[in-house]
């Protein structure tokens, strides 16, 4: 039996018709540049309101705290904090420099093409008001002005979770390489329950690259317990093949059939926020009896010290049943529609590559999620609706392999049938390329799918709904 025979997928694209083919994108310059200019001229203009004199307390807490230390905090994921004046001071001439070159706060996607929840862009008066403060001195301010400090859950980057359940610790040697493993994270409840959101809250050594995970539902006299097994297995290492890991995990029922499986139930990327839609919409049913099949639990790097890693996977609770589950599907590398012309970067050049999906039918588009490695430059995605008008979806002009979001549109964007998603990819495999793994550059391809930094991918992920009316006046703000 295959692996994917093993189980029973949960999903609704099994019928979704082959990759059609239709003509590249039209372009609307003319209204784009319009656009830009009367931002540039709102934005620009803005900065002449500047106060006299800029204080920390007044003016530059504020800033901080709503645009920076969601991650410059104690336990945050960045490496240094800006919660206090000290901390402000300390970094102030960097900051200026990362704000004014958007580097920070990260934030690749290009606003002025499409808006997301929980973009965190400072304005250019935000910017100018922070340069003025540094150039200025650094004046603390008056105390009764400072701004309490944000209440940030422990944890967690959405909120306090009903249930926090271990991920199996993992010790890294120092200088670790890339490791990808296969984890079980086994469950057991009172009764069957539903869930907002499930959320991958890796451990603090930020040495988590990337999580995709799973959930296995057993029906509860099928297993007996479901914590027996193994609950890390290496594949690099062990010579197993993918249904003796399962085994060994001891992920089958005791029949020895196979439970079914619920696909991307738990995703974690660096900078990646838990979504939770509203309500009715998305979410999963529990089992009283799961688990979660981490299938694969990359570590990208680690310190020159060893490191132990203990992530945890957050439950958040409700009394609400998913009336519409969220679904999805991927362009590009193992998705339903090919890279072209192919995922073969040779040294020394630039590469296009795109992918297309003609879709069957009405859909509402929750959130996209664009991913590259190393090598790539830029991506854009939009759908061709068939009568040649085009949705924009995002627009990511300089890609930062560290900062792969799941963008989520601040309303569903509805796709009429027969609309065409394209996605579009560009590779530097140059020496002009910073991130470039190799030197000199040498031939990089998708290696059947690997997912290792050193190899590519190219890949547009789509979580959406079947297209109800009036979904495009649903709010998805948190």
């Amino acid at each position: 039996m295959s692996p994917d025979a093993a189980f029973m997928l949960v999903t609704e694209n099994s019928n979704l018709p082959e990759t059609k083919t239709v003509s590249t994108e039209m372009q609307k310059q003319f209204i784009t540049v319009l656009i830009t200019i009367g931002w540039l001229a709102a934005s620009c203009g803005d900065t002449d309101s500047l106060p006299s004199k800029v204080t920390y307390t007044e003016h530059i807490a504020p800033l901080l705290y709503d645009n920076c230390t969601i991650c410059h905090r104690p336990g945050g994921t960045a490496h240094f904090s800006l919660i206090t004046y000290a901390d402000a001071k300390k970094f102030g001439p960097a900051n200026v420099y990362v704000t004014e070159q958007r580097i920070m706060p990260p934030w690749p996607a290009d606003y002025h093409y499409t808006e997301f929840v929980r973009q965190r862009i400072l304005t250019e008066r935000e910017i100018a008001l922070l340069k003025k403060w540094v150039d200025d001195g650094s004046l603390k301010g008056p105390e009764e002005k400072m701004p309490p400090l944000p209440a940030f859950p422990v944890g967690s980057d959405v909120g306090e979770p009903d249930m926090r359940i271990p991920v199996a610790p993992y010790f890294l040697p120092a200088n670790s390489l890339d490791k990808f493993l296969l984890v079980k994270v086994p469950f057991e409840l009172p009764s069957d329950t539903f869930a907002s959101l499930i959320e991958f809250s890796p451990g603090r050594n930020n040495v988590v690259h990337h999580v995709n995970g799973d959930m296995v539902r057993y029906d509860y006299d099928k297993k007996s317990d479901v914590f027996a097994g193994e609950r890390i297995v290496n594949m690099a290492l062990d010579t197993a093949t993918l249904l003796q890991a399962f085994v060994r995990l001891g992920v089958p029922n005791d029949d020895g059939s196979y439970p079914t499986l619920k696909k991307s139930v738990v995703n974690y990327l660096p900078g990646v926020f838990g979504q939770k839609y509203p309500a009715g919409v998305g979410g999963y049913k529990l089992p009283r009896k799961g688990a979660f099949l981490l299938n694969d639990l990359h570590y990208g790097f680690t310190s020159d010290d060893d490191v132990w890693d203990s992530s945890y996977i957050n439950i958040f609770f409700t009394n609400i049943p998913p009336d519409r589950p969220v679904d999805e599907f991927q362009l590009g590398t193992l998705g339903i529609a090919p890279v072209e012309p192919d995922m073969q970067i040779e040294p020394n050049t630039m590469k296009h590559v795109s992918s297309r999906y003609t879709i069957p039918r009405d859909i509402s588009i929750l959130t996209v999620n664009p991913h590259m490695h190393l090598l790539g430059k830029s991506f854009k995605a939009y759908a061709l609706k068939p009568d040649g008008d085009t949705i924009r979806l995002i627009s990511i002009p300089r890609w930062d392999f560290n900062w792969q979001y799941f963008y989520t549109f601040r309303k569903m964007v509805k796709v009429p049938a027969g609309s065409t998603i394209v996605a579009e990819g560009i590779y530097d495999n140059t020496r002009k390329n910073l991130n470039n793994p190799y030197s000199p550059p040498r031939l990089v391809t998708d290696n059947d799918g690997s997912m290792k930094a050193t190899d590519e991918m190219f890949q547009f992920i789509v979580t959406y709904l079947p297209y109800r009316p009036g979904d495009e006046n649903i709010s998805l703000e948190p």
